[in-house]
This record gives structure tokens, C-alpha cells and sequence, in this order.
């Protein structure tokens, strides 16, 4: 079945193919790629579309001396299949396997590690550079998708980039919004050849040349070109920025890509090649929905997804559910998501309330300073963002946002490990980041209900508030229709030890009250829900250090600055002297993997909460230290 595919087994092998074979093994490729994910799970509509661009960029340049840089990186399963990971594609994104996206640990063909969006030419350009300081030849060639370039940092890089004209720099643009008509086809690909071709470079410096010396000529001649070029191409933008443009051009036509390539990769300076792809390309049900199809879970090919039979809710249907409800009952919610409506939840809302519903696109620092610009006149607006990509606006959190003690919400999903996606898609800071921030007030869920809840309460206190929750289902808890909250910075007790015996009282964040309960439950130990990291119930803390021997924070996020840090400074200042225990996360970034058994070997599933206050506080009951499974990049 894959009889050419079969016998590549790096770069080298590829290029052993005669130019005509390269179609059959681009069909080859994406019946592989739709076969592996279809068994493992993992991003799919976005790497069937780069197959044809991914063999011509290895077929064209050598790598991994000239060195590829994939933006976001989900869609570089071709990329890892032609460079050797095919037998290991059953392993994608699985405990101690391979993961869905470039890592520098995994292979000397992953130049850069890439899960955030934007950053592939700020790196390309780094790597371009260094090449240049070293003497050396090398091409650093950047592939960015057209919603990634709609972030500000790829902008800056283009701009500094567009000065340097003696690098070997090579940026893509894997645009996958449009199409490119039939009738035009032909011609697209003439001119792609035809301006890429050393040919028209010389031609088009020797004219500045000649006619530099007469600048009113030279102006003319270049209105000229940008008006030739701009009758077929939208050049003018990017050769603003000091970069030749190319294109567009098929990004599946394979006679196309594979010249084009050649003929920039004997060109010095910044250029860049437009390439239009389309998403789920070959696996028409994919092409119908790329956006269903975008990370599916494992699934039959032949059938396509199934609806989820699951009768639970998941936090972020949950948080849509509220969006909607919230918004109905009072007519200044805005909703803002940065690129992600579907993941964060806001389907409904932007059918049901399409005027208060803003995309603002892979723009995290834009969204947050965007939603403080909106709350200084008097709406209140609701960030839906990933704790991940909230990393991204941190300077503006602070600065425009908390420090004008503005009335914004924060709805943070992704809290807490994401199983497959792994250490880049964690959300395991927010904690620590958000906590030590003056005016904001920080809340954890530790049920559906309670995030329903929690998030009623972050609307209605008068300035930055968030609330963090995980992916996927929680408990089932059943919640009320009603949009009643919290009293601000209260915990509640969900169970009382006896009073026999030292006495441990287990203070429980979020997710982490159901496996603290089954703890207390084994131990006989007392558990609080304490629901606020910020403002945190202090009342509760005193009281219960007080009436307990020992104490145990348990939280899934980063120990280091996290909520236990929070109890103990807290107990601190009380001067309150007491054993303590903080488990969470390790100062180790957290590998991918299924996340009940990343938090059973980390300690924080019951057995391991029970295990750890043993060891600690009991000396009688000697247990073995959680295993770590850590991401070295």
C-alpha cells in the first residue's frame, strides 16, 4: 500500500525519486497520515493540506542543514514521517511517544519547537542571521499559516527582517482561507516561476540600477511593476516590507512547487512564496469541516466522526451555556476570543449575540488590551482564552488591565495539564502569574456547577477576575439555571476528620477537591474546598491550622509561586508556625500523555495524595517517591 513511502527514510531518500513519482507518494503520504491519526487522535484537516509542500521542501532543500522552521506545528506529521518517525507515528502524542509538534529533542530535523502561533519568522530570521555570522550558506526557511500571521509578533519580524537583504531567508505563507480559480491556475504558476527565477531578479536590479540615477524614472518603473504584478498578485503588502513575492501558487500542484523552490533557493535576501493549500485536502469529509476535523480524537476513516455519547458536560460547554445566559440577562457582556471559538465555547454566543461577539484573531495581547479599552466605557467584557495563550498577554494583564483596576473576566480553560498536547499547551503558570498581580482576584472549579458559579462571581466584582478550569468533563455535578454566585474569598469544608489521633487537614484547589476527598476519605483527614487562590480565605486557613497537626495544599499547577505558596505566606504572616506539605507540579515542564495517568505519576490522584502524607508526616508508612514524566523541550 505505500510502497514508495515505505522506502523513505530521511531526506536523502526522497531526493533519490525522480520528479514524477513525487505525486503517487504525496497520495501515499496522506493515506498514511489519515490511517495514523485515525488510530491515535491528533490535528488532521491541517496536515493533510501541507503533504505536497512538505515533499517539495525536502525534495528541494537540504535538510536539516537548511533548516525548516513550522509555525504552530501542527501540521508537520509529513514532516516527521519523511524524516524518519514513520514507524513511530502510533506513538503521536502519547505517554513516552512522539509528540504533534517539532521538538528540538526528538530530531536534528526539528530546528525549532513550535505549539504557540507566530514565532517561526522571528526564529527563521535568527537562524538566517547566525548563517550570515558564520559564513555559511544555509537557507532558514519560515512556514506560516495566514492565521498566524495575523499576530503582531509575526509583523515585527517581517519588518526587521525586510532590511537584511544578504540572508538566505525564505518565508511561506501557507494561506488555507482562499482558493485559487482554475481559469488562473496556468497562469499563477508562470508567474510564480517566472518571478522566482534568476532571470527577473537580475532584470529588476539592473533597472533600479540604470535608472537610479534618475529617480523620477526609477519611481515610474516601480509603479509600473507593482501594477503588472498587482493585476494578478497581492504583492505589494509583503515588498513593502522589503521582501520579494511570489506567488500565489497551488500549494498541491507539485510541478509548480518543486521549480518555484529551486529557483528561490538561488536567491539571496528576504523573500517570500504564497502558497494556497486547502484544508482536510484528500479526505473529503475533512474538506466539508476542517474545523471538526481540525484535532479529532481516534475514529473510523471510512465512517468520519461520531457525535459524543458522553451525557456529562465539559467545562467549556459549561462556560458557553453561561456566556449565553449571562449575556441574555445583561446586555453589556461582550464576549472576545483570540482564534478560538470553537475550543473556547462561543459557538452560541456569536449565533445568539453576533453584535457582542468579537474574534480578534491569533492576537492575545490585543484581545486583553482591547477588552480594558472596552471596560472603560462601562461594558464588561468576558476574555475566553486558553491559560496557555493568556501567557502571551501578560504585559498587558498587568498594565492595562489590572492596573487601572479594570472590570474584565477572565475565563481560563485548559487549566491544568491537556494530555496530548503536552508541555507547550499546559496551562499549568496561571496560578503563579495571576496571583501575585495587585487588584485581580484568581478562583479554581472544582465541578461544572462551581465553575458555572465562579464565573457568575467574576462578572459581577467590579475588576479583573478569572477563572481557571480544565479541559475536558468534570464530576457531572448538575447545576442550577440561575446565575447565583460566590461570597468572594470564601472556601467551604467538605469534610471533618475525627478527633482521634494527629489530625491532617488536606486544603484542596480545583480539580484537585475530588481526589483530596477519596484522600481524606482513606486518611480520616479534613478537606476544605478552597475555591479562591485571591483573594484566599484566610479565616478558614487560621482555623484550620489551628485545629489540625499538619497541613497539605494539593493543586494541578505549578507548586513554585502556586496556591500552596500563597497558604504558607499567608501562615506566615499570621505567624502561624505548622507543617505543611505543598503538592502539585514539579519545577519540570510536563510531558504529553493521557492526563489521569500523568497525574497518578505525579502523585496527585488519591492513591498518590495518600502516599505522600504518609511518607511526610508518618514515618511508619514508607512509600515510593511519583515518577516524573518531564519534557526536555
Amino acid at each position: 500500500m505505500y510502497d514508495l513511502l515505505n522506502t523513505i527514510n530521511d531526506p536523502n531518500d526522497l531526493k533519490k525519486l525522480d520528479r514524477k513519482d513525487l505525486l503517487a507518494l504525496a497520495d501515499e503520504l496522506r493515506a498514511f497520515v489519515l490511517d495514523s491519526v485515525s488510530k491515535t487522535g491528533g490535528h488532521l484537516s491541517s496536515n493533510l493540506g501541507t503533504v505536497e509542500l512538505t515533499i517539495a521542501l525536502h525534495y528541494v532543500f537540504d535538510t536539516p542543514a537548511d533548516q525548516l522552521v513550522w509555525d504552530v506545528g501542527h501540521q508537520t506529521y509529513a514532516h516527521k514521517i519523511l524524516t524518519g518517525r514513520r514507524d513511530r507515528m502510533d506513538s503521536l502524542r502519547q505517554l513516552h511517544g512522539i509528540s504533534g509538534f517539532p521538538r528540538r529533542v526528538e530530531s536534528e530535523f526539528d530546528t525549532f519547537g513550535t505549539a504557540h502561533s507566530s514565532t517561526s519568522i522571528s526564529a527563521a530570521l535568527g537562524m538566517a542571521v547566525a548563517a550570515r555570522l558564520q559564513g555559511d550558506e544555509r537557507h532558514s526557511i519560515a512556514v506560516i499559516g495566514d492565521g498566524a500571521l495575523s499576530a503582531g509578533m509575526a509583523f515585527e519580524a517581517l519588518n526587521n527582517a525586510g532590511v537584511m537583504h544578504d540572508l538566505r531567508l525564505l518565508v511561506i505563507l501557507n494561506d488555507n482561507d482562499m482558493s485559487i480559480s482554475p481559469p488562473v491556475g496556468a497562469l499563477n504558476r508562470y508567474l510564480a516561476r517566472l518571478m522566482s527565477g534568476k532571470f527577473y531578479a537580475a532584470a529588476k536590479q539592473m533597472g533600479r540600477s540604470v535608472l537610479g540615477v534618475a529617480p523620477p524614472l526609477l519611481e515610474l518603473a516601480k509603479k509600473f511593476e507593482e501594477h503588472a504584478k498587482g493585476m494578478v498578485v497581492p504583492a505589494t503588502l509583503f515588498e513593502e516590507f522589503g521582501f520579494n513575492y511570489i506567488g500565489p501558487i497551488d500549494g498541491h500542484d507539485l510541478e509548480s512547487l518543486v521549480p518555484t523552490l529551486q529557483n528561490l533557493k538561488q536567491l539571496k535576501g528576504p523573500q517570500f512564496l504564497h502558497v494556497v493549500t486547502k484544508k482536510g485536502q484528500g479526505y473529503k469529509l475533512a474538506e466539508a469541516d476542517p474545523v471538526l476535523y481540525h484535532g479529532p480524537g481516534k475514529f473510523d476513516p471510512s465512517v468520519g466522526i461520531r457525535p459524543p455519547t458522553s451525557a456529562k458536560k465539559t467545562y467549556t460547554q459549561v462556560f458557553g451555556d453561561w456566556l449565553c445566559d449571562m449575556a441574555a440577562a445583561d446586555s453589556r457582556l461582550v464576549g472576545i476570543t483570540p482564534a478560538m471559538r470553537e475550543g473556547s465555547g462561543l459557538v452560541d454566543f456569536e449565533k445568539r449575540f453576533p453584535e457582542r461577539y468579537f474574534d480578534v484573531g491569533i492576537a492575545e495581547q490585543h484581545a486583553v488590551t482591547f477588552a480594558a479599552g472596552l471596560a472603560t466605557q462601562g461594558l464588561k467584557p468576558v476574555v475566553a482564552i486558553y491559560s496557555t495563550f493568556l501567557q502571551r498577554g501578560y504585559d498587558q494583564l498587568i498594565h492595562d488591565v489590572a492596573l487601572q483596576n479594570l472590570d474584565v473576566t477572565f475565563a481560563l480553560d485548559r487549566a491544568g495539564l491537556v494530555g496530548a498536547d503536552g508541555a507547550t499547551h499546559a496551562g499549568n503558570y496561571d496560578i503563579a502569574f495571576l496571583r501575585c498581580i495587585p487588584n485581580m482576584v484568581l478562583m479554581a472549579a472544582s465541578d461544572e456547577d462551581e465553575c458555572r458559579r465562579m464565573l457568575t462571581t467574576a462578572f459581577r466584582y467590579p475588576g479583573p477576575a478569572a477563572v481557571r478550569y480544565p479541559r475536558g468533563a468534570g464530576t457531572g455535578a448538575v447545576g442550577v439555571p440561575e446565575l447565583t454566585d460566590l461570597p468572594l474569598g470564601r472556601g467551604e469544608v467538605r469534610r471533618l476528620a475525627s478527633s482521634g489521633g494527629p489530625r491532617v487537614a488536606i486544603l484542596a484547589f480545583g480539580t484537585m477537591v475530588a481526589p483530596s476527598l477519596a484522600a481524606g476519605q482513606t486518611l480520616d483527614a479534613t478537606v476544605a474546598n478552597m475555591r479562591f487562590i485571591k483573594p484566599l480565605d484566610v479565616e478558614l486557613l487560621a482555623h484550620l491550622a489551628r485545629e489540625h497537626d499538619f497541613l497539605v495544599t494539593v493543586e494541578e499547577g505549578a507548586v513554585m509561586g502556586g496556591a500552596g505558596s500563597a497558604c504558607a505566606e499567608a501562615l506566615a504572616a499570621l505567624a502561624i508556625a505548622k507543617p505543611i506539605l505543598h503538592l502539585g507540579f514539579p519545577d519540570q515542564f510536563i510531558d504529553h500523555g493521557d492526563p489521569g495517568k500523568l497525574l497518578e505519576m505525579l502523585g496527585l490522584d488519591a492513591k498518590g495524595i495518600v502516599e505522600s502524607i504518609r511518607r511526610r508526616f508518618f514515618a511508619d508508612s514508607p512509600q515510593s517517591e511519583p515518577r516524573l514524566i518531564v519534557s526536555n523541550g
